[in-house]
């Protein structure tokens, strides 16, 4: 959960975090009260629920890491809740619109102190960035959290835009200058580390006015990194270090950013604090002056901790912090560096991307010297130039902030799934299976029949509509709900297919026809659009040509 305003914003760091250390984002942690108030996010939040003292930090709730658990949970609805370090449990949207709320109130006060008659109401166009491997429930969900936030209001909705993180880095790539691009295979390895950074040079001029040109998002993405190198550490403290000995806070980790700070790939050591939480997981103190007296004598002294294939390059500090050698964290970077080079060399291989000659590396996980050297190694030789952006980590942010000026610079999406609602047709026998026979005054209807709207990575333009009609089952009725079913294969038949599943539904309202008025069919005309972030849905009355208020709901299974 990322927040980028003006380049003014950004020349102002956020408070906490390492001492020295220059921060432009900040953790997604989230303190609140044990009454359940808002208390603090991001740095502050964190440092100040390490420094409680162990039976106070019981009662209070911190949430860590939250961003990706909306995408992680396999039936996300209005009512899943996120469970707090303590063990409580809060509805998630509460715990996100806290988190808005404070994004929010950041943003107006900046905004506020460069124009200070900037209205109340509709003045700002508010940017979500998401990651794309998020599916529409997960997106509706971060919408909702953000009318409880007071962001924008649900009849405005215009006034908030969900943005794909790898589209907005990929626009912000389009507006750099030459000379804000660095060309990897100029930097060779030598004794261990980068060498000096170098501009590329002019033939990158011709692929950048393609990419201006095109407005078409071909963008190809590898969404795994800090994620998936966060579980590997965790993974690694339960295996070396054995269960409640410790646990690695997301602030404290050894993260591409500190491994980066002096572009090193083999030298060096690194510092991370440790929580030790012995039998009690509300204690996460960041260091040895925090612990009870009677903790502070168990703590082990400066000596090796095991790790895989003999590496013996981890030691406790007198200080309470984890000592990692250069190997140790190459080692645990590999896991997913691996599993990256893994996905570009599948991507790479696809059709549709033969003759890439450009490999652009942004977001946080991109500053690793670790992954940097990883991804030139395998690719640099195959004819590709590997190039980063200068800010390389606020590259999603700023792309995000050209996507609301013009949320219309991607003009065709890729549709990830297939969609479609269920229907009956007329039964052919020989051709439809027995078992979906249904006989109804005395017509022969195949039922749970897969009526497709898209179909799963088709090309589907902005603006692209799919039109369907529908009519009320009966005079008099006021709504009309469709349930929207959606999988992963192409050739689907059936809505009870493997794979298949109901994923949301389309609600029509209908206006109540005129007192005395004889009962007529009424045929409303559905109008969906794909070619969006989010799936989108109008309607009309096709006998009196008004807008039929119709909406489309992802979150309500």
């Amino acid at each position: 959960m990322d927040l980028l305003m003006t380049d003014h914003s950004l020349s102002q760091n956020w408070e906490g975090g390492d001492p020295g250390v220059a921060h432009q984002k900040t953790p997604t942690s989230l303190l609140l009260t044990p009454e359940g108030n808002f208390h603090s996010f991001g740095y502050t939040a964190r440092d100040y629920y390490h420094d409680l003292d162990p039976e106070e930090a019981r009662d209070w709730l911190y949430f860590e890491k939250f961003k990706m658990k909306i995408h992680s949970a396999s039936d996300l609805t209005m009512k899943t809740e996120l469970e707090a370090v303590n063990g409580k449990k809060m509805p998630a949207l509460d715990v996100f619109a806290h988190a808005l709320r404070f994004f929010k109130k950041h943003a107006v006060q900046e905004l506020r102190e460069q124009c200070p008659s900037l209205p109340e109401r509709n003045a700002i166009r508010w940017v979500l960035t998401v990651p794309a491997i998020w599916k529409q429930p997960a997106k509706q969900f971060m919408r909702e959290a953000a009318y409880l936030a007071g962001l924008v209001s649900p009849e405005d909705p215009e006034q908030l835009l969900i943005a794909l993180e790898p589209e907005a880095a990929s626009i912000y790539c389009r507006k750099l200058r030459l000379h804000q691009l660095i060309d990897l295979s100029c930097r060779p390895v030598s004794n261990g580390f980068l060498g000096e950074r170098r501009s590329i040079d002019s033939s990158f001029r011709q692929a950048r006015e393609q990419l201006r040109r095109s407005r078409h998002s071909r963008t190809f993405l590898v969404e795994s990194g800090v994620g998936e190198l966060w579980a590997e550490m965790q993974a690694g403290r339960r295996r070396r270090l054995g269960p409640g000995q410790g646990r690695l806070t997301r602030g404290d980790a050894p993260t591409a950013r500190e491994e980066t700070r002096s572009g090193h790939l083999g030298r060096g050591d690194s510092d991370c604090r440790m929580a030790f939480l012995g039998a009690d997981p509300s204690r996460t103190h960041s260091s040895r002056r925090h612990l009870p007296q009677r903790q502070r004598k168990r703590l082990p002294g400066a000596h090796s901790v095991p790790f895989p294939h003999s590496v013996n390059f981890v030691k406790w500090s007198s200080q309470g912090m984890l000592r990692m050698s250069c190997e140790a964290m190459n080692e645990l970077f590999q896991p997913t560096v691996s599993q990256i080079i893994r996905h570009i060399d599948e991507l790479l291989a696809r059709p549709e991307v033969q003759g890439v000659k450009f490999l652009f590396l942004v977001g946080g996980f991109a500053e690793s010297a670790v992954l940097q050297h990883a991804v030139q190694e395998a690719f640099g030789g195959r004819g590709l130039r590997v190039i980063i952006p200068q800010d390389v980590g606020l590259t999603i942010l700023k792309g995000a902030v050209l996507f609301g000026l013009d949320p219309g610079v991607v003009r065709v999406r890729r549709s990830p799934l297939t969609y479609g609602v269920g229907v009956l047709n007329k039964f052919v026998a020989g051709r439809h299976p027995p078992e979906k026979l249904l006989v109804k005054d005395g017509k022969s209807w195949c039922t749970d029949v897969f009526e497709r709207f898209v179909a799963a990575d088709q090309s589907v333009a902005l603006g692209e509509v799919v039109q369907r009609s529908y009519c009320p089952a009966r005079p008099g009725q006021h709504r009309i709900l469709i349930n929207i079913y959606c999988c992963a294969a192409e050739d689907v038949r059936y809505i009870t297919d493997p794979g298949v599943r109901k994923c949301g539904a389309i609600s029509l309202e209908l206006a109540p026809t005129a007192p005395g008025a004889a009962p007529a069919r009424r045929e409303i005309r559905a109008s969906m659009q794909f070619g969006d972030t989010e799936i989108k849905v109008t309607a009309v009355d096709v006998s009196t040509s008004r807008t039929v208020r119709a909406s489309i709901d992802f979150l309500s299974n």
